[in-house]
């Protein structure tokens, strides 16, 4: 009798991070903002949506353009969203971060493979999702990807 492999939550979560990061890519490369990624899946595993930054305006970060395209009033309590970067809590470009936004749509679980840097602003996504009742898993093995696409930030005036 063959046995098949049943994928775990960690390995779905590295199958969804990896597209989230190859979405990322989609981001134009501006000296001042990172190349950042989002998914929202389903508690069902099916894809609700998926933003990158910068995708119809340029102050629009991944998370935000994600949840813009959901429609209002879906229970969100078990999806997921995945994002490349640490959700943001500091914005000056518009009212509320990502993390509040996360917070708002009810989504019960967040999947990021980087914490921002303390390069634009002082970020603490994860703790401030966390103390609003969200699952927060980090994948910082991931982190690396995320780094090299954001290489124009990290290192200006290196174009990739």
């Amino acid at each position: 009798m063959l046995e098949t492999a049943v994928p775990t939550t960690d390995m779905l979560d590295r199958d969804w991070m990896h597209a989230t990061i190859t979405v990322s890519r989609h981001a134009p490369r501006v000296p001042d903002r990172y190349a950042v990624g989002a998914i929202v899946v389903g508690g069902d595993g099916i894809v609700l949506a998926t933003g990158y930054t910068g995708e119809t305006d340029p102050h629009e970060h991944a998370e935000e353009a994600a949840l813009a395209k959901l429609p209002a009033g879906l229970d969100l309590s078990a999806a997921t969203i995945y994002s490349s970067l640490e959700p943001c809590t500091t914005r000056l470009s518009r009212p509320v971060p990502c993390a509040g936004l996360i917070l708002a749509a009810g989504i019960g679980r967040v999947v990021l493979a980087w914490r921002e840097p303390l390069l634009f602003a002082d970020c603490d996504g994860v703790e401030t999702l966390r103390r609003g009742g969200v699952e927060v898993v980090e994948l910082p093995d991931l982190a690396q990807h995320v780094r090299d696409i954001n290489a124009h930030v990290l290192l200006p005036g290196l174009t990739p």
